[in-house]
């Protein structure tokens, strides 16, 4: 068995002697005798891709299509079509009729990556499938048969999203006739150098440049590392290592600003606390209120400018007596006219007048004489109606 693993090894460039990869090899290799379904898990850039094809290439069905599907990268809205095909006029756009990839995939592997984003109304269809092999087409209602094996992974956990509504437990039972599991990179400390040196090679090959090594102490270090990206993380890394750095033979020091983010934590990035996301959230929401009130506050300023342009008088008119003491308004001049975008007026309405010879013994009698009309009593004070307005107030007239 170990010359085969060997093989499969070499053909999928799978690297490592660890137990928990060997024993997902070899129920890969025993399932694909059969048409079961296979449900493969593992935290995202473990290589879960692989297995798929071990299973199709060692399976009955190897002289057949395999195709892939990213099920997390398709549209909704279209995720039904491009699965299951459609009937010409099925939908706008659908000028003519369209396989599926079920269809496409007859008698071969469909390999369904990030599974559990698909949407409830597609499980549906798919649980179909796989009970019965037949489907519908988008827009049509004549039955199709398709004779497929499914393979499907997935790097959330499944039983968490039955848990709150978002999978059907029935699809994913029958998904999940025959798990394989794989293991972090961080549970295979082993396999990780000579994974480091594998993708070093590569990449000196691909760009002409000698091969990086490492001391022992970087050896350990890249053991230590917890690796949330898991084999993608550390082929970026090596990658980077391989074309930045004039050294070929890396340090411990060298090594270690690639392992640790600005922050100081031991992951490639800082990662959001459920109250940093709650915090810039509402960050968000209060910056786009800001804006809005900008924007509503700056058609109101044009407006008003308008109205004080076609007609000075109006001044008086938009100042109601009781928040005259609040407003502001502030007049520009015109970007095409050196000249006020206005016609003169009472300065008052902008500057608040503090005009103390105002005594409450003047006002009294200038609105005696004018029967209580606040705009002649200013006149004759030589004040402004508004100041009027504010002396009548504080004198409690």
């Amino acid at each position: 068995m170990n010359s085969e693993f060997d093989a499969i090894k070499r053909r999928y460039g799978i690297i490592g002697f660890d137990a928990a990869l060997e024993t997902a090899i070899d129920i890969a290799v025993q399932v694909s005798k059969t048409d079961l379904s296979v449900l493969i898990t593992g935290e995202s850039g473990v290589g879960k891709e692989n297995f798929p094809k071990i299973i199709h290439s060692y399976s009955a069905r190897k002289s057949g299509p395999y195709i892939a599907v990213n099920c997390g990268a398709i549209p909704e809205g279209t995720i039904d079509s491009e699965l299951f095909g459609h009937k010409k006029g099925a939908f706008t756009g659908a000028v003519e009729g369209r396989k599926g990839y079920f269809e496409s995939a007859d008698g071969g592997t469909i390999f369904l990556d990030e599974v559990a984003d698909l949407p409830l109304a597609t499980q549906v269809r798919l649980l179909r499938v796989l009970e019965s092999g037949e489907y519908i087409k988008v827009g049509d209602s004549e039955v199709q048969k398709t004779n497929v094996r499914v393979v499907a992974a997935t790097n959330v956990n499944i039983e968490d999203r039955i848990a709150k509504g978002k999978f059907r437990g029935d699809l994913y039972y029958r998904l999940c006739q025959v798990p394989i599991h794989l293991p972090a990179l961080r549970e295979r400390k082993g396999d990780i150098f000579p994974l480091f040196m594998k993708f070093a090679s590569d990449f000196s090959e691909k760009y002409r440049i000698p091969t990086i090594t490492l001391t022992e102490e970087a050896i350990e270090e890249l053991k230590k590392y917890s690796w949330p990206g898991n084999i993608r993380q550390l082929k970026n890394i090596t990658e980077r290592i391989s074309l930045l750095e004039q050294e070929r033979t890396i340090t411990r020091e060298m090594l270690l600003p690639y392992l640790v983010a600005p922050s100081g934590s031991n992951l490639p990035a800082l990662v959001q606390t459920e109250a940093d996301k709650s915090d810039r959230l509402q960050f968000q929401l209060l910056f786009q209120a800001v804006g809005q009130l900008r924007e509503e506050v700056s058609a109101l300023q044009n407006v008003v400018q308008q109205l004080l342009k076609d007609d000075p008088g109006m001044a008086s008119k938009v100042i109601p007596e009781n928040e005259g003491d609040d407003l502001d308004i502030t007049i520009t001049k015109s970007a095409s006219d050196k000249k006020s975008v206005m016609p003169d007026f009472d300065d008052s309405i902008i500057v608040e007048e503090q005009d103390e010879e105002v005594t409450k013994e003047k006002l009294e009698r200038a609105l005696a004489k004018h029967n209580g009309n606040r705009k002649k009593a200013a006149k004759e004070l030589d004040t402004s109606e508004r100041n009027v307005y504010r002396k009548i107030k504080k004198f409690d007239l």
